[in-house]
């Protein structure tokens, strides 16, 4: 796992530890037009995505609960509806994942990343 901290001194003397921002300065970031604009863009992938896969899921227990005849239709051989529809939930799973990653790369990341530079360039320059 990489990290952004030196390596110990081969002195063995401890480094010193980075400056911390206060929580003023912090409040400060999380009122700012950058953090909101963040926070809007996680918001707006996952909410309407968390919404859509337990719509999909409650579909599918209650399809399991009230609908066995068409659940229990053979498409081939021995898979049924109810087979199908339960790996798709397997498989919406993992395309949500897959998407949230790529979305948290491309568009939250760099915005994390510019918000944390900030604070760390305020936090040096206090010290």
């Amino acid at each position: 796992m990489a990290t952004d901290a030196p390596p110990p001194p081969r002195d063995g003397t401890e480094p010193a530890a980075p400056a911390q921002p206060t929580t003023e300065e912090f409040v400060e970031v999380q009122e700012s037009a950058e953090f909101g604009e963040l926070r809007r863009t996680y918001r707006s992938f996952a909410f309407p995505l968390t919404v859509a896969f337990i719509a999909w899921y409650l579909l599918y227990v209650l399809l399991s609960n009230y609908a066995g005849d068409f659940m229990g239709t053979k498409l081939f051989g021995n898979v049924n509806v109810a087979l199908v529809l339960g790996l798709g939930q397997f498989a919406t799973t993992f395309l949500i994942a897959w998407l949230y990653s790529r979305h948290a790369a491309d568009r939250l990341d760099p915005k994390a990343e510019a918000i944390k530079q900030h604070m760390e360039s305020r936090t040096e320059a206090d010290a």
